[in-house]
């Protein structure tokens, strides 16, 4: 009997639901404690939830690791 040199393991994934609230909640923690660049503890502080939000989604826009930008248009040189 051959035994096998893979070993396999067993992930676990858990989703959590979160509203948009309770994430503008931590969004605004985690940019009161280190503001962007540019910004005051006060102006996050002061900021909507959507600005917040969307502030959060541009930050992180592109972050994709597994994004080749295969397929969009642009400017290319061959």
């Amino acid at each position: 009997m051959i035994q096998s040199l893979y070993q396999y393991e067993t992930e676990v994934v858990t989703i959590e639901y979160i509203t948009e609230a309770q994430l503008a909640k931590e969004l605004r923690e985690k940019y009161i404690k280190n503001p962007p660049e540019g910004m005051t503890s006060a102006e996050v502080r002061s900021m909507s939830d959507d600005e917040l939000l969307d502030m959060d989604y541009f930050f992180h826009e592109f972050d994709d690791i597994n994004d080749d930008d295969f397929g969009e248009e642009g400017f290319y040189i061959f």
